[in-house]
């Protein structure tokens, strides 16, 4: 299929039939000359918009649990190949996880996103979380998502039983790609721990990274599996280069190409919420704004190791958009 015979409302069109696009389509968007991307993005709106309108939905991350991961992935400055200078602690106290809920309410975010690094939570960490969230269920009325790497056999029951909404666990890259990225564990075991957090009443939230080595046609391939998988909430990331992890010396994504990311999974997973994660302010730069044209969702202030940007601009940036704030998750 040439780029001349594709036709962007066409693919909105599809989008909202319900019918998903071909692999060549997908390409076809990611290979989109540039002068292309306003049509692109206006055709990406128009699915956006019949599911969520100009609303917006803010989250906001806790690090949790910082460095002291046996992991290998190659981006995160947290594994135990990086030597990256980071923060290493142990998991917070309740009274640190229930400031920053309180922290979220005041950047006016509805979902509280609770992460810690490490493979998988020991029980006494799983009871710690629990404690705090029933704490925050009780008294704020925030959405609560917990991030805390692999689950094994009951860990997720416990978890929806404390009131956790959401489970976080990100497929990353394509399963081709993904023996180059990490080698503590596998691809599978992702997609059995969203399973897991779908099965136990969580809703399931995973998305990917951009810029780790995958192709085109890889990111078209993840953009499928996570509509496989039904995530309800797909967060998409544009790498942060740090210096002293594996993957230190990539390029960043080009603006122009990260935003023609966000029109494809809107079109192959449009009723989802699409999240412009980690990267986005490196990455998009200027162009941030146009990103809410497709996505529905951001992060609000800082990321784990990396810094994100003033919780008042992104309120202004919505505000001049026209957009508005979710005033409440639940």
């Amino acid at each position: 299929m040439t780029l001349q015979a594709v036709e962007w409302k066409a693919l909105a069109r599809k989008a909202l039939n319900g019918d998903q696009l071909t692999p060549e389509e997908g390409l076809a968007v990611l290979e989109a000359p540039d002068d292309e991307v306003l049509p692109l993005m206006h055709a990406a709106f128009e699915v956006r918009k019949r599911y969520y309108g100009k609303k917006v939905k803010l989250n906001m991350i806790i690090n949790a649990k910082s460095g002291l991961c046996p992991e290998d992935c190659g981006y995160c400055s947290q594994s135990i190949v990086s030597t990256a200078p980071v923060s290493k602690y142990t998991l917070l106290d309740k009274e640190s996880l229930l400031a920053g809920a309180r922290e979220a309410m005041e950047r006016k975010a509805g979902t509280y996103c609770i992460v810690a690094a490490g493979k998988g939570p020991t029980d006494k960490e799983l009871q710690q979380v629990a404690e705090a969230v029933r704490e925050i269920r009780a008294t704020m009325p925030l959405k609560i998502c917990a991030c805390l790497g692999i689950l094994k056999d009951g860990q997720a029951e416990k978890l929806a039983e404390a009131g956790v909404h959401r489970y976080n666990h990100n497929l990353n890259t394509s399963r081709e790609n993904y023996p180059s990225i990490t080698t503590t564990h596998t691809y599978d075991q992702r997609v059995e721990t969203v399973q897991r957090s779908r099965a136990a009443g969580m809703s399931p939230c995973s998305g990917i990274i951009i810029g780790m080595g995958e192709t085109d046609r890889e990111i078209v391939e993840m953009a499928y599996a996570l509509r496989e998988l039904d995530a309800d909430s797909v967060p998409i990331n544009f790498l942060t280069p740090i210096p002293g992890t594996p993957l230190g010396g990539s390029a960043r994504t080009p603006a122009m190409k990260a935003l023609k990311v966000l029109a494809l999974f809107r079109f192959i997973c449009p009723a989802k919420e699409i999240r412009v994660s980690g990267g986005r302010e490196a990455s998009l730069r200027s162009l941030q704004p146009l990103s809410l044209y497709a996505a529905n969702s951001i992060f609000v202030g800082d990321y784990l190791t990396t810094p994100g940007q003033e919780a008042a601009y992104d309120h202004q940036m919505i505000e001049d958009l026209g957009f508005e704030i979710e005033a409440c998750a639940l």
